[in-house]
């Protein structure tokens, strides 16, 4: 491929560079909104993500309550993809040639490109923290959750015993979620938090919202670490048999393929990237979302923080295909505040060190999500 790279701003841009963009996470949304909405830069772009739609995480726990359909989470790629100009290869990446510059999809194909960005996503770890079960199922990948609890809901057992298993924000509203299904009605629910117990990255007057949210809901909590045993969920020392599932919201591994790539990246297996979301060492290839991991400040691995990524991105990359150095940075100032659905018509509202639950802020959440999703599913001149 030709040499592209980062040029003095000024110089003559490079003739109709290639851009790759491996999967349509939050991030990369963003980008193909930022496309459709001022026009393709110059050359060619390349999306390589199998699925059809891309689904919004935030409202799931709603989902599962009966809030909305399945077809209001998801956003519809196809239009998106025509209306920004993409060539649209439905394959997964299985590795990347850094060197070459070459993408290896999982049908065979390989993909040449001057410029790289991925944003695929973090991979599920539930089942390696906490050990195999049939009944577990990962909130990661979100397409794998909603299909198999699409499957699980068909039968509702006699009386529904859940494990939802993370105390941090998408614990909790899935336990939240679960105990208000429309599906398995009446389930009884235990959210076991780990030894860090509930929201420990939020304020205490969030914590004790939520703590007594769980109790009104008659949702049980266990400040234990979970583990499967001898085909038995353990909370510490205590068996939490019988079951009929066990959702897990352990956070986001890393994907294999990076490191066996050569992409750098950290003892966790995240891919390491600089403030411009290049990837360390390789300024032709980004990342972004939860496979990356920022080297100059922590940003935590949420979807809120791809979201606002993506335009910073589109930016950067815009200025990199005309040859030019990348300006843009992320900051995750201000961007600590978080709705949780409580599933029974209220949201719990956590920022900074204050907490505050009402029906109004429940109605500001489904706007701003709803809002969200209606970016990328209305014509771009709308």
């Amino acid at each position: 491929m030709r040499e592209l790279g980062a040029q003095p701003d000024g110089m003559t841009p490079p003739v109709d560079p290639v851009l790759l963009l491996v999967g349509a996470g939050h991030a990369h949304l963003g980008v193909i909104n930022d496309w459709r909405k001022e026009g393709p830069p110059s050359g060619r772009t390349l999306l390589a993500e199998p699925l059809e739609a891309m689904l919004y995480s935030g409202m799931v726990p709603g989902w599962i309550a009966g809030e909305y359909r399945a077809s209001e989470l998801a956003i519809p790629l196809a239009p998106l993809v025509e209306e920004a100009g993409l060539e649209w290869y439905r394959a997964r990446l299985v590795r990347i040639d850094p060197e070459a510059r070459i993408a290896h999809l999982d049908n065979g194909e390989m993909l040449a490109f001057d410029i790289c960005s991925i944003a695929t996503g973090g991979a599920g770890q539930a089942s390696d923290v906490l050990g195999a079960d049939k009944r577990l199922l990962d909130i990661r990948p979100l397409s794998g959750f909603i299909g198999h609890w699409q499957a699980l809901r068909e039968s509702e057992p006699p009386h529904p015993r859940i494990a939802v298993i993370g105390g941090g924000a998408g614990g909790v509203e899935l336990a939240f979620g679960f105990r208000n299904s429309t599906h398995w009605r009446d389930c009884s629910v235990t959210l076991v938090t780990g030894s860090s117990g509930l929201l420990p990255e939020h304020a205490a007057a969030v914590r004790e919202r939520a703590a007594e949210e769980l109790e009104a809901q008659n949702i049980a909590v266990l400040r234990e670490d979970a583990a499967v045993r001898d085909g038995n969920l353990m909370a510490g020392e205590h068996s939490l048999e019988p079951l009929d599932l066990i959702a897990a919201a352990v956070g986001s591994g890393a994907p294999d393929w990076p490191a066996a790539s050569g992409l750098p990246v950290d003892d966790d297996g995240f891919v390491q990237v600089d403030e411009h979301q290049r990837v360390c060492g390789f300024e032709h290839i980004l990342a972004a979302g939860d496979v990356a991991r920022r080297s100059d400040r922590a940003v935590p691995h949420s979807g809120v923080h791809a979201v606002y990524t993506g335009p910073v991105l589109a930016k950067n990359l815009r200025r990199m295909l005309a040859g030019k150095s990348p300006r843009r940075s992320y900051s995750p100032r201000f961007m600590d505040f978080y709705l949780l659905n409580t599933c029974r018509g209220e949201s719990i509202a956590s920022y900074r060190r204050f907490g505050l639950q009402s029906r109004w802020l429940r109605r500001v959440k489904d706007w701003l999500d709803t809002r969200w999703i209606r970016r990328f599913t209305r014509p771009a001149g709308r």
